[in-house]
């Protein structure tokens, strides 16, 4: 039993020699979760082991810098601290900025400092102020409020002396390209806090070269680009959305609403894959349209990229609650992974010299390593690999004629002037439809009023089997504000097929924004199946210009032929 406890966030592989060698980081929680370690593993073998002050939220390794040799460095998040290992010994510590303090909770440990007042006001006060105020209160505060009646003291004289200090936790972290998106360009590390914000950091002087704000606590990222260039960012959150944020925004510019809690987010390709805890998938696009959905069968526990770029192939692995870890390319199933205990968190990538290998840990704390051959190829649905077979068949193709080579040199020796010639023929046939349209907006041919004094809109809706039809015609201003009056409308039809009752009437007062339902009875007179076309058109009161006209294609009248 390998002892290890962990998540897919906090498992790293990397070359951190290198020799050659790729190794694997864990942060380890421990079995209570109360002995965070950094564990680092040759193959089965532990060759590191380190103390964390406090619970790792992720692993991740990225270039600081392009000088000489190029070895990744380990970023540990733990707490509200990123702790940076150059060849596995510690380098550099970044911590969050602080805070601003509450105001009010500073004040009252100030009149604490000076025996102003006792303990168990101060409890009464604090409470007040946590239940009410807008700022948290600080950790200090929170321990104070959580202790029995007899600890107070004790506490309080403690730490009177000491200033507040509010400082934010380290809830997920990922890497951003800096300006090169090759495999060995220099990488920023891209932290999400407990207080709603993304903090984008320089690899080399690990200052805050960004920061942006979220509706929501972050749990989950993923980025693509490059940070001097162009990138996209998306953050799973704690209210259940998908935030997408771009270089130039502070604050997300789509947002994805779930209809439950996310568990886990992988980019594949351009598509987001979401788990959520109703045991499904889902395909994104970073616009928020969804493409696809799959139900799975048990609970997801972890998910995480498997890239196997010797074929180009990307796709989601997901550990699910019945020990099995599933592969989905797109919605498609490539392959099932039965193992002998639930799946807590997956790794993919080159592990010692194997280029393609799958690490799991379990529940209890075991250690899973798989190999993936190096001929081995993906299916979906578990069919055969490779094209349909009926792609073999080769297509039955005719030899060249004559006149397919007299043709094709009359092409290469008059190339020019047939060039010319069609080009000729298209300016041709834009003109004649640029014509065609200017006309039509002349006699107002058109549904949709182009003047900007009467801005209609109509269409029309046939029902019926016959010979009585009903038409409905829907007449729209869609002006901002002015209404429109003094409109009429008038029928034009063959009056040996079709009778209305008034192919005359006039409109009432439109309001802006409003559909107006006109309605009329059309009853046909033709008992041969014969249909014909009814013009209908909307004019001004007093002028014989029509503002818009619609032409509407009668059906044939199903009752009078069956009659």
């Amino acid at each position: 039993m390998a002892n290890v406890h962990t998540f897919s966030s906090c498992l790293a592989l990397a070359d951190f020699h290198g020799d050659g060698e790729y190794k694997l980081a864990v942060g380890d929680l421990g079995p209570d979760g109360r002995q965070p370690r950094l564990k680092v593993l040759k193959g089965i073998t532990l060759v590191s082991h380190k103390v964390l002050p406090a619970l790792p939220a992720a692993a991740v390794t990225f270039l600081m810098g392009p000088h000489e040799p190029r070895t990744p460095a380990l970023a540990i998040a733990s707490g509200p601290c990123v702790y940076v290992y150059k060849n596995l010994k510690p380098y550099f510590k970044f911590s969050l900025p602080l805070l601003p303090a509450n105001p009010l909770e500073q004040d009252l440990w100030n009149q604490a400092k000076e025996d102003q007042i006792d303990p168990l006001t101060l409890k009464e006060m604090l409470e007040g102020i946590r239940e009410k105020a807008e700022v948290p209160l600080s950790v200090q505060s929170l321990r104070f409020l959580q202790l029995e009646l007899s600890e107070m003291e004790a506490f309080v004289n403690q730490h009177k002396s000491k200033s507040i200090r509010r400082q934010t936790v380290i809830t997920t972290m990922t890497t951003l390209k800096k300006s090169l998106a090759d495999e060995d360009a220099m990488s920023c590390l891209v932290l999400g806090t407990e207080n709603k914000e993304l903090l984008v950091l320089d690899p080399e002087a690990f200052t805050v070269l960004t920061k942006m704000s979220l509706p929501s606590v972050p749990v989950f990222l993923e980025v693509s680009g490059q940070f001097d260039v162009e990138f996209r960012l998306a953050a799973a959150c704690r209210n259940g959305s998908i935030y997408i944020l771009r270089r130039d925004s502070k604050r997300p510019k789509y947002c994805i609403e779930l209809s439950a809690q996310p568990v886990g987010l992988v980019r594949v390709h351009k598509v987001l894959v979401v788990g959520s805890n109703q045991d499904s998938l889902h395909g994104f696009t970073y616009k928020g349209k969804r493409l696809w959905t799959v139900q799975m069968p048990a609970t997801i526990l972890a998910m995480n990229l498997l890239e196997q770029r010797s074929r180009g192939l990307q796709a989601v692995m997901a550990a699910l609650a019945n020990e099995e870890v599933r592969i989905y390319h797109n919605k498609a199933l490539l392959d099932v992974i039965r193992t002998p205990e639930a799946v807590t968190s997956l790794c993919f990538g080159r592990f010692g010299r194997e280029d393609n290998t799958l690490i799991m840990t379990t529940l209890g704390g075991g250690l899973i390593i798989k190999i993936l051959k190096r001929t081995a190829v993906f299916a979906e649905g578990g069919g055969e690999a490779g094209p349909p077979a009926n792609h073999a068949v080769k297509l039955n193709m005719p030899r060249k004629s004559r006149f397919y080579v007299d043709q094709t040199l009359r092409e290469r020796e008059a190339g020019t002037a047939m060039h010319r010639t069609f080009q000729a023929d298209l300016y041709l046939l834009r003109l004649r439809v640029a014509r065609a349209y200017v006309q039509a907006l002349e006699s107002s041919l058109s549904p949709v009023s182009l003047t900007a004094r009467e801005p209609l809109k109509l269409h029309a809706v046939v029902q019926g089997l016959g010979p009585t039809f009903k038409l409905t015609l829907h007449l729209q201003n869609t002006s901002t504000a002015r209404p429109i009056l003094g409109l009429v409308v008038c029928f034009l039809y063959n009056e040996v097929l079709y009778a209305l009752p008034r192919a005359f009437f006039k409109v009432p007062l439109l309001v802006p924004g409003l559909n107006y339902p006109l309605e009329t009875f059309v009853k046909s007179l033709s008992d041969k199946g014969i249909s014909d076309i009814i013009k209908v058109l909307v004019l001004r009161e007093g002028q014989s210009m029509p503002l818009l006209s619609a032409h509407i294609n009668m059906p044939m009248s199903e009752g009078l032929a069956a009659s």
